[in-house]
């Protein structure tokens, strides 16, 4: 029955994100044009280079990287963010903390909608796309269970980590600039942006003790470069994991804490 209400929501969700199909399509032209920018500013960088393989990644596995690390953003990205501080600010947070059902539950299942649109006309498309420029470059195997796992647990990290910034709104009310400057952490640090093979070594090894490189990072090693390699796959999903108990932990708690601070405008 608890598994009915949530999937309710699900299906809510997927008939909302089917309702705003032009900003699902400006959406893909966006990514389009970001992914070109990206083709042509590596492929300077490999030809100021001189040399095929720079840090140990040739074009081709660093294109396929990016690529598919922006068509993974656009699949997991829920802007819970946003709709929290919207929430606070308006005092909506106190009504949705009356329905029977934990706000943070509730906030997760009703973008969970979002994952099954962004999935089918974001990621799928672009994850077949690659297969076919790229001739087959993406082992076909146990790698592509192994990673619809691993984004699962990226899911919830990254669901985590909002929701413990969203809080903050309860104790600033206001969130952009926060909201932009996580962005950027994430993006960055979790190898998004730019592949953490690319980081000096002593920055590496700091990005690779914190949770944002299991959100894009540690999925897309696991489906292109360790398919083979059953320790790394174990070693990082059990970081993931860590990391999912962990960010869910903290935000349960500063969630609780922060409630304390809750004011609603106007009275």
């Amino acid at each position: 029955m608890k598994l009915k209400k949530y999937l309710t929501l699900t299906r809510a969700g997927v008939i909302e994100s089917l309702q705003f199909r032009l900003s699902t399509l400006i959406m893909i032209a966006g990514n389009l044009l970001y992914l070109i920018i990206v083709y042509f500013l590596w492929k300077a960088i490999y030809a100021s280079a001189g040399t095929d393989t720079v840090s140990g990644m040739t074009f081709t596995e660093t294109l396929i990287y990016l690529v598919l690390a922006t068509a993974l953003f656009g699949f997991m990205e829920m802007y819970t963010v946003w709709e929290i501080g919207r929430n606070i600010q308006s005092g909506k947070i106190v009504l949705d903390l009356l329905k029977p059902m934990k706000y943070r539950s509730y906030l997760f299942w009703s973008y969970s909608g979002s994952f099954v649109t962004n999935f089918f006309f974001t990621f799928f498309p672009t994850f077949l796309i690659v297969m076919f420029v790229t001739h087959g470059a993406i082992h076909i195997g146990i790698n592509l269970l192994l990673f619809a796992v691993s984004v699962t647990m990226a899911v919830l990290i990254n669901y985590s980590v909002d929701f413990i910034v969203g809080t903050i709104c309860l104790y600033t009310e206001s969130i952009w600039g926060i909201n932009i400057m996580k962005q950027v952490v994430v993006l960055l640090l979790s190898g998004a942006t730019i592949p953490l093979a690319f980081f000096p070594e002593p920055l590496k090894t700091m990005v690779y003790h914190l949770p944002f490189q299991s959100i894009y990072n540690a999925p897309l090693s696991i489906l292109l470069y360790t398919s083979s390699d059953d320790k790394s796959v174990l070693t990082i999903l059990g970081t993931q994991l860590m990391w999912c108990i962990i960010m869910s932990c903290l935000s349960k708690l500063f969630w609780k804490v922060s409630l304390r601070q809750i004011t609603v405008n106007g009275g």
